[in-house]
This record gives structure tokens, C-alpha cells and sequence, in this order.
């Protein structure tokens, strides 16, 4: 049987033209390849990301799932004509880029690179920094990119650990949870890393009073959303010192204006969005096993909860 699959991301298809139809050739799957929907209602499977002009999802009909090509989920979520189930995109590129950018810069923090890399008056400052051991990092968000992030830091001997809106057990580190545990975990770390997704439970997360549990001296890492954060907030306590410093490859808009003060503040670097990012070559077979389990019968992959937002 030939399922109908619509690419509904026309600014991303010479990235997928030839790796997806190999994908789903490897998965067995005998595939008919739309650009554009003449016919919606014979469409099997949508593959999404948020730039497409696809908006009103009720013509689909027989559509079985609408697979993103994004981690991030919250463009379309509350999108009120999608009833069909939504996949968001976990692919293993996307999860090792994100956890050689978080230890990355981790190291950079712990290990005080900056003060050696950038030091015009050649300052001899032979003052060592503590081990790993003795550098706490709390992650905020236990979703897979989160997890493999923790796990990575841990083989580092880093103390990690890790806080979501809800109880979480049997992941191998210590995860704490609610506003309770927030506190906790934010006033236990030397580095807090920002994994979350964007709902409105989430939104200004970071926010004045938050900011005021941390460490004096903390260091911020975030390249989950932007919106995490309250900009307001993170740079008054940048100003006051409080936060050290902090590194944010997320923003509410991007590309981030040219006059915005992240892009001028000494304790702020500014990176743009390349934490993690779909590779097409890994993310087709996860929409070639998806679209498989769905003509099987199967449970989809990477299932979005409606009441969660992710």
C-alpha cells in the first residue's frame, strides 16, 4: 500500500528531498511525496516545522499524525483545528549537539576559560579552579535532551541535579520537583541549565524571586526557550553581580535585535541558536519509523500530551 506523506516544510525540503524517501525505503514503506496538499483529504502523514503555511488542519481528514520536525512543539500545540495526533522530533544528532554545546560551555564556566583566552595585560593569575566534584549544576527539565545532558556532566564527576513541574523517579540522579524543589535546586548549584519546554507553566520560569534563590556568583546556561527567562530580571541581577554571568542561545525574538543589552553586557554571551539543531540525515528515519508504526498499528514515537504542551 502507498501511504501519502505532505512536506508542509517547503524552506527545509532540499535538506529531505533524497534522505527521506531512502529512510522510509529502509523502513519498507512505499511512500508517495507531497510538497503541496492538492488533495488533503488523501493525505496519510503531515511533516511539519512551524514556518509552514500550513495552518488550518481540518481538510485532513485521514491524516493518522502530524509529525514536527522540531523538539519544540509550543507553535502548534494550541493550534484549535489540529485533532490529529502531533509528534514532536527527538533524533540523535539533535540530542548530541545540544549535549556537546551544554558541556561545552559548562567547562568553559567551571574551568574559568575566558580569563586565559581573553587577557590583553597578560595577567599571571595561576589560581586553579575546584574539581568537577565540587561543582554543582542543577538541570531544569528531565525531558530526553535534559537527561542525556545530566548523564553527560555526571561522567564528568559533575553533582548534578535535576528538577520538572512533576515527580520524576528512576533516572540515576537525584530530581527534585515544585516550587519546594526549585528552591532547592537553584540554591545548590554553581551552574543551572535551562532544558524546559515553553508552556505557560514555564514562561518567565526564571523570574525575579527565582533568580534571587541562586548562588552569588551563578552561572545561567540556557538553550531551551527563551521565554524561560525574564530578560528584565536576569539582567538586574546581572548588574547587581548576583549572577555571574550567563550564556543564552534562545530568545524571544530572533535573530535577537541589534540594540537588545544581551548583545553588549560583559557578563552575557550571546550564541545564536546553534545549541542543538534537527540533522535531516537522523530526523528521516525517526519520521520513517513513526510513519511504520503507524500503518502497524503501533504507538507513535515522541507522542505530544495536549495538557502539557510537549
Amino acid at each position: 500500500m502507498t501511504v501519502t506523506i505532505y512536506f508542509s516544510a517547503p524552506n527545509v525540503w532540499d535538506e529531505y528531498r533524497d534522505v527521506l524517501p531512502a529512510a522510509l525505503s529502509a523502513a519498507g514503506i512505499t511512500a508517495r511525496l507531497v510538497t503541496e496538499a492538492a488533495d488533503p483529504a488523501a493525505v496519510d502523514y503531515i511533516i511539519y516545522a512551524p514556518s509552514s503555511p500550513l495552518q488550518d488542519f481540518t481538510p485532513f481528514t485521514r491524516t493518522k499524525a502530524v509529525l514536527n520536525l522540531w523538539a519544540g512543539v509550543e507553535r502548534i500545540v494550541g493550534n484549535p483545528t489540529l485533532t490529529q495526533p502531533l509528534c514532536r522530533m527527538v533524533d540523535t544528532g539533535l540530542t548530541e549537539g545540544m549535549v556537546e554545546w551544554v558541556v561545552g560551555h559548562s567547562l568553559r564556566h567551571h574551568l574559568g576559560m575566558d580569563r586565559h583566552i581573553v587577557n590583553p595585560n597578560r595577567v599571571w593569575n595561576p589560581a586553579c579552579p575546584p574539581l568537577a566534584r565540587e561543582r554543582p549544576v542543577a538541570m531544569l527539565g528531565m525531558g530526553a535532551l535534559g537527561l542525556a545532558c545530566a548523564r553527560a556532566l555526571m561522567a564528568l564527576n559533575f553533582p548534578v541535579t535535576g528538577w520538572s513541574r512533576t515527580e520524576k523517579t528512576g533516572l540515576g540522579l537525584p530530581c527534585l520537583h515544585g516550587e519546594d524543589g526549585l528552591q532547592a535546586a537553584l540554591s545548590g548549584a554553581d551552574i543551572v541549565v535551562t532544558l524546559l519546554p515553553k508552556t505557560p507553566e514555564t514562561e518567565n520560569l526564571l523570574d525575579a524571586r527565582c533568580l534571587s534563590w541562586m548562588r552569588a556568583g551563578a552561572t545561567i546556561l540556557n538553550p531551551g526557550r527563551g521565554a524561560l527567562i525574564d530578560d528584565a530580571a536576569l539582567l538586574a541581577a546581572l548588574d547587581a553581580g548576583h549572577i555571574g554571568h550567563a550564556t543564552l542561545d534562545v530568545f524571544r525574538v530572533e535573530p535577537l535585535p541589534q540594540d537588545h543589552p544581551y548583545w553588549t553586557h560583559p557578563r552575557v554571551t550571546v550564541t545564536p541558536h546553534i545549541a542543538a539543531d534537527t540533522r535531516s540525515s537522523g530526523a528521516a528515519k525517526v519520521l520513517a519509523e513513526n510513519i511504520r508504526r503507524g500503518e502497524a498499528g503501533l504507538p507513535f514515537l515522541n507522542l505530544v500530551d495536549r495538557t502539557r504542551g510537549y
